[in-house]
């Protein structure tokens, strides 16, 4: 296959697929997604058989357990599929929406109205449910899109994209609306992130590795996260009985996962009561601790645990490793967190209404939390139906992207005649 030619071949498919999604009204672009969502619970099976072929293909490479862990298609995960994309259909259409519209001395009225970006390319690893996701996200904000998945999700995706496919011709929408590189060929990401004549933003979602190349080699603009490196503070003023399942859910719920907590800050006035009972519940997991030197007095005798390093404070682990430091208070803990954290989620657990409000206003991230986990920072818990990725950058969009963020504002003027004078 010539990579170059086949890459401008999708390109040229998806600027023209692009001006049709834009005219596509509300309910066309919400059959569409309805229509998805009934053929990927009808074709569960297949999507399962297509996943172990996946999955058993990387176990023979011998692929990290985190990264298997991400490309599993669980009975859960198509079920938060089907959810995700009916959620989507379900909110309303951002597309069209004129806002801020307000008179000008000269009689025009002025405002903004709320437009799609054109064409997104999405480049991810593992995930295979990031397909289906992204599709509908896309379709839902009336842009085409790219996607270009794994070659460990490569059976998977090419299953999901039939699908896509199917659900975008019955609601008579174009073919190449959605188009999944059907190719493994790592050339295929250097020919996409450099087609600024097709492809608008790209929306990459992986690892550091790929996402240091992208930031190096891409020509077109990007909406991205570099890493998770997520911290809970618990305040001097916590209430303990939150305390507990909050850093205990926040770091093993999942371990993969960008919104799971790599550190765990704690007050020096509450430690000696919270750090021995968190660590009987690290311990049921066996979860490594690695604790700075005031942390490991109080936490000796605990069966994992090692001593903490510089590297320790800004390391995204993604495994059963968790570093904890005692802090003297708040303003400690959020001095610590602006320096070390990836600015992605970071929380506080406290009953203390104005170091709350303080830790909301001051902790530069995109998500900041109080007396919750840091695993709802996901678009499908904020309430967005799914999520396209999770932006750390402060422009254009920040936290999960979601409908608004796969969208533009240009500015719309209505006259009565007015010209300038």
């Amino acid at each position: 296959m010539d990579i170059t030619s086949y890459m401008n071949q999708v390109g040229q498919q998806a600027r023209a697929a692009s001006r049709a999604m834009a005219r596509a009204d509300t309910a066309t672009r919400n059959r569409a997604l309805l229509l998805i969502a009934d053929a990927v619970q009808r074709d569960a099976a297949l999507l399962r058989a297509a996943n172990q072929q996946d999955l058993s293909a990387a176990r023979d490479a011998g692929l990290a357990p985190a990264m298997i862990d991400r490309l599993t298609l669980s009975d859960a995960a198509i079920d938060t599929m089907v959810a995700g994309l009916r959620q989507i259909a379900e909110l309303a259409d951002p597309i069209g929406e004129i806002t801020n519209l307000k008179f000008r001395p000269s009689g025009i009225q002025v405002g903004q109205m709320r437009v799609p970006l054109g064409v997104i390319g999405i480049i991810y690893e593992a995930r295979p449910n990031v397909t289906v996701d992204a599709a509908g996200l896309c379709i839902k904000s009336g842009n085409a899109t790219i996607l270009r998945g794994g070659s460990e999700a490569i059976h998977c995706n090419r299953a999901l994209a039939k699908i896509v496919a199917e659900g975008l011709a019955g609601a008579g929408l174009p073919e190449h609306g959605v188009q999944v590189v059907d190719t493994t060929d790592r050339a295929a990401v250097g020919a996409l992130i450099t087609m600024p004549q097709y492809v608008d933003v790209i929306v990459p979602r992986g690892g550091k590795g790929l996402i240091a190349r992208l930031m190096q080699e891409a020509t077109v603009p990007m909406i991205k996260h570099l890493d998770g490196i997520c911290h809970v503070y618990i305040d001097g003023a916590a209430d303990i009985e939150k305390a507990l399942p909050i850093a205990f859910n926040a770091k093993t719920h999942r371990y993969g996962t960008c919104n799971t907590m790599e550190t765990l800050l704690v007050a020096r006035s509450i430690a000696p009561r919270v750090l021995p009972e968190l660590a009987k519940l690290y311990a049921t997991k066996e979860v490594e601790l690695r604790a700075d030197d005031e942390a490991r007095t109080i936490l000796q005798g605990y069966p994992h645990l090692v001593a903490a390093t510089e590297e320790d404070w800004s390391t995204e682990y993604l495994a059963p490793i968790l570093a904890v430091k005692i802090v003297a208070d708040m303003d400690e803990a959020m001095d610590h967190i602006n320096t070390y954290s990836s600015k992605h989620t970071d929380a506080i657990v406290t009953e203390n209404y104005s170091d709350a409000l303080r830790f909301l206003r001051e902790v530069d991230s995109a998500s900041v939390m109080v007396n919750a986990s840091t695993r709802f920072a996901d678009g499908f818990e904020y309430g967005l139906g799914a999520e396209i990725g999770i932006s750390n950058d402060k422009l254009h969009a920040r936290g999960p992207v979601g409908l608004e963020g796969l969208t533009s504002l240009k500015y719309v003027v209505l006259g009565h005649g007015e010209v300038r004078k």
